[in-house]
């Protein structure tokens, strides 16, 4: 079993944005101090409160200074929730922070995940973070993302892991159609969902075809810690999301190595990988799988939009021939050995990522794995 190494892949240019450091200060869970709600229910406990109860009195507190109106559904006499909003407009009154379209979208995934008791990471996971996930594409079913409510290409966010809470690393942006689809289910039930649809005599489940279902599959085997033989074996049907955390370093690899022909220059940069081998043996069969693969980049060459450039490479992985070529390969090397490969030919600038390695702890730090990602029976809130 590989550890849980993982490696978040960033793009280069999507590390820092305007008011970054404004929205950061966000990801912290404020409660007013000395401050009675207009239900007379003080809102500074001495004792920590039920889960449910401190992270609503904080997530309204958080709608009121932004200058928003949480969901009518939570705005019952007694929802914590709206104890936090009425004392937090009472403190800010006009004085509020800009609510950005991503503050919004944080703001009702958090207010989702409380009305469902799931656990939600309030230090990585800020306004921030949701606009480096955003995606105009849904990688299921390769149609643009709208934001009409109730639309099957609605734009959603999604845990990956279902036992799992919401946190970075395990969050991707994907349609309401392909949300509800995945539902729980994990790389195995996905894969064998796909494999049964390929077979027949059912084509579709849920709406989705083998082929979106694979693409389901895959997405999960980036989050699922497998022996380095199964992920060796596992087909690149869809390239991993922004700041998904990938726990295999082969398919770490797999990524960095497929990415390469999106861009100019992808032979002699396929060379300077193929150099980091250490043996004649990897060597050559490293250069076969790329003679498998290289003629991909003669419809990649054709294509403008990243979009079609990023569903080429994925499509490429459904060849037989090409997949046989990099088992053959990917199984000669260790775990450790494909992580050193990542980090070297990152470090020599080979990666068109941003390559970020997490030890075993901080890989899921926040990731709520002993609740099944469920909030604990009781939390104190943060103060100022």
């Amino acid at each position: 079993m590989a550890s849980i190494a993982a490696r978040t892949l960033t793009p280069v240019n999507a590390s820092a944005t305007p008011g970054a450091a404004r929205q950061q200060d966000l990801a912290f869970i404020h409660v007013s101090p000395a401050t009675s709600s207009p239900e007379g229910q003080d809102l500074t406990p001495n004792s920590p409160l039920p889960a449910h109860q401190a992270l609503g009195q904080a997530l309204g507190w958080d709608y009121a200074h932004h200058g928003l109106t949480p969901p009518v559904e939570h705005l019952y006499p007694n929802s914590p929730l709206r104890q936090g909003w009425l004392a937090g407009a009472a403190t800010f009154g006009a004085r509020t922070l800009p609510a950005t379209i991503h503050t919004q979208r944080w703001l009702a995934l958090r207010s989702h995940a409380w009305a469902r008791g799931r656990s939600f990471e309030l230090v990585q996971l800020t306004p921030n973070f949701l606009q480096q996930i955003d995606s105009a594409y849904c990688p299921i079913l390769r149609q643009a993302l709208n934001d009409k409510p109730g639309d099957a290409l609605q734009k959603s966010i999604d845990r990956v892991r279902d036992d799992a809470g919401y946190a970075a690393g395990n969050l991707v942006s994907l349609s309401r159609q392909a949300n509800a689809a995945k539902a729980s289910h994990d790389w195995h039930s996905a894969s064998a969902l796909a494999s049964s649809l390929q077979q027949g005599p059912i084509r579709q489940t849920a709406g989705l075809d083998a082929t979106q279902w694979a693409r389901i599959a895959t997405l999960c085997s980036f989050v699922t810690a497998l022996p380095h033989e199964e992920a060796a074996r596992i087909p690149l049907h869809v390239l991993p999301p922004n700041r998904l955390r990938l726990f295999n370093p082969i398919q770490a690899l797999q990524a960095l190595v497929t990415r390469q022909l999106a861009r100019p220059g992808w032979s002699q940069r396929l060379a300077r990988i193929e150099a980091l081998l250490p043996s004649d043996k990897l060597r050559g069969d490293f250069n076969r799988f790329v003679l498998a693969l290289a003629p991909r980049v003669l419809a990649v060459k054709s294509l403008d939009r990243e979009e079609d450039i990023r569903w080429a490479l994925e499509d490429a992985w459904s060849d037989s021939l090409l997949q046989r070529r990099w088992t053959l390969f990917a199984l000669q090397l260790s775990p450790a050995q494909a992580e050193a490969l990542v980090q070297r030919a990152a470090a020599k600038k080979l990666s068109a990522q941003y390559v970020q390695s997490h030890c075993e702890h901080s890989a899921t730090e926040g990731w709520a794995l002993e609740h099944h990602g469920y909030c604990p029976a009781a939390i104190r809130p943060r103060l100022h």
